[in-house]
């Protein structure tokens, strides 16, 4: 059996006991956690006065920035949602605030319609399964947002990557992949984490 069978197997029974924790923390704080995600994140981050903010549809249990996307208006913010292009390619961001009408997209998720304009995000809020203390996130194996952090990276953009949970998503330790991309933050319920290097 090769390392990356056993890299694969580790991931796998990572995201199976990731998701059991996520689902009883949306049970426990799902009605109450989306205001406490938009606080931390607009009081804590270190933010640009302007720009643009990538969201996300949650499903299955997901953290919700519904409430932060909605506060980012307010705050002069455009607001976009990632809309999957090809497999295997990173993802684009097309324009839409809340209340606009979404589609369809790939592997159950919501997105802007076709024809909305696309942006180029200064902060992307990940979801994710898990996280732990390094900046390290668990995803569902599709790799599209390590992609697309992977490119914008290179392309020079100083793009902030903001991981949403709730706290209880939180390990000592996750699988690595060498293509796993960190974050730059993490938000919970509780609080906002920077992974900053000193």
């Amino acid at each position: 059996m090769s390392g990356a069978d056993d890299l694969a197997r580790a991931k796998e029974a990572a995201r199976v006991a990731a998701r059991a924790r996520r689902e009883q923390a949306h049970r426990d704080l799902g009605a109450t956690a989306p205001a406490l995600f938009a606080e931390h994140f607009f009081h804590d981050l270190p933010l640009p006065r302007h720009g643009v903010i990538a969201g996300y549809v949650p499903l299955n249990h997901e953290a919700d920035p519904g409430e932060l996307l909605a506060e980012a208006g307010k705050r002069g913010y455009r607001t976009c949602l990632p809309r999957v292009a090809a497999k295997a390619s990173p993802l684009r961001f097309l324009q839409w605030a809340p209340g606009d009408p979404l589609a369809a997209g790939a592997h159950g998720t919501k997105e802007p319609m076709t024809g909305r304009p696309e942006l180029q995000p200064d902060i992307i809020i990940v979801p994710m399964l898990a996280y732990e203390p390094g900046g390290l996130r668990l995803g569902y194996g599709g790799g599209y947002y390590d992609r697309t952090l992977a490119a914008l990276r290179a392309a020079g953009r100083q793009v902030l990557a903001v991981g949403l949970a709730y706290a209880e998503q939180g390990t000592d330790h996750l699988p690595e992949d060498p293509h796993d991309e960190r974050l730059d933050w993490i938000v919970t319920e509780r609080r906002a984490i920077s992974f900053a290097k000193p």
